[in-house]
């Protein structure tokens, strides 16, 4: 068969994720438990929701799919994420009762993206942070259903994290010198990830996760893995290669919409299951205890 090239960054993640095989340790082994502390609160899982934005309300239900999903991970007591949003509709994920991080859009309105974080921190969230990945576009600066995005130089970054007591998440990190740079600016956690494939021939970010995992050692800052997470396998290999937590993406969007918060938080219950299964049967009991050493790569 003729070889064919493959840019698709989500084909090469999801072949590169497949490729690493695990082994088993089950003499002295215990129920695992999948509990996690980030930030001085302690989740049930390191299992985290996207950071979806403008999700409408599915099956003519009553609440937007953002909010369902957001009650889905308040019933899970896992951290949520959510995305590009105005601030009403912030407000409707924050009555949610969730533990929220909001994600910034890197707007040229620069005013807008300082609005934004403000309110979130006055509205009671987790933590704010901002999604570098979408920066440009295939034109240059991105647009984003209407709105024109800015370079955001480091300075700019380390204002906003200097602006705010709640832990700061840069998302789109993709490889060890943007991870280093992400501390040096005092960033709390970083989320790598290229979002869902915008960069051809993207780095699988499990490929690159150990190299940023040394870089930020000793550092304090949380990594967070995204991109073709969709069973408590995945989770796990991310763990593993030294991520502190993973989370789900368009995995979860046909049971959000099928059956709104219920489905999701099936859905996540369903890989946190699976997560706690893996390491049962790889002898970790906890998850700070993850490492590589029952993983096999393949490529």
């Amino acid at each position: 068969m003729a070889y064919s090239r493959i840019s698709d960054a989500n084909e090469i993640t999801a072949r590169y994720m497949d490729s690493i095989l695990i082994k088993e340790s089950l003499i002295d082994s215990v129920v695992a438990d999948t509990s996690t502390e980030l930030f001085g609160k302690k989740f049930a899982s390191p299992v985290m929701t996207p950071a979806f934005s403008h999700l409408k309300e599915f099956g003519g239900r009553k609440l937007t799919g953002l909010e369902e999903y957001s009650i889905a991970a308040k019933n899970m007591n896992i951290l949520n994420f959510v995305g590009m949003m105005e601030n009403d509709m912030f407000s409707r994920i924050i009555d949610t009762g969730a533990s929220t991080v909001r994600i910034v859009k890197p707007y040229a309105n620069n005013g807008k993206v300082r609005d934004q974080m403000k309110f979130a921190e006055d509205s009671g969230a987790f933590g704010i942070g901002m999604d570098i990945d979408h920066i440009f576009g295939p034109d240059g600066l991105d647009v984003v259903i209407g709105e024109q995005m800015a370079v955001q130089t480091s300075d700019m970054i380390r204002s906003y994290i200097e602006s705010t007591k709640l832990p700061f998440f840069i998302k789109g990190v993709l490889s060890a010198e943007e991870a280093s740079k992400c501390a040096e600016l005092g960033a709390s956690a970083i989320i790598v990830s290229h979002h869902h494939g915008r960069l051809p021939y993207a780095v699988p970010p499990l490929m690159v996760l150990p190299e940023i995992s040394r870089v930020l050692e000793g550092t304090g800052v949380k990594i967070i893995v995204d991109c073709g997470i969709s069973s408590g396998a995945d989770v796990y290999k991310c763990l593993a290669l030294g991520a502190d937590a993973a989370a789900v993406g368009r995995s979860m969007l046909p049971s959000l919409e099928e059956e709104g918060a219920e489905g999701a938080e099936r859905f996540l219950r369903t890989v946190n299951n699976e997560l706690r299964y893996i390491m049962s049967c790889t002898g970790f009991a906890a998850v700070d205890e993850i490492d590589d050493s029952f993983l096999v790569r393949t490529l």
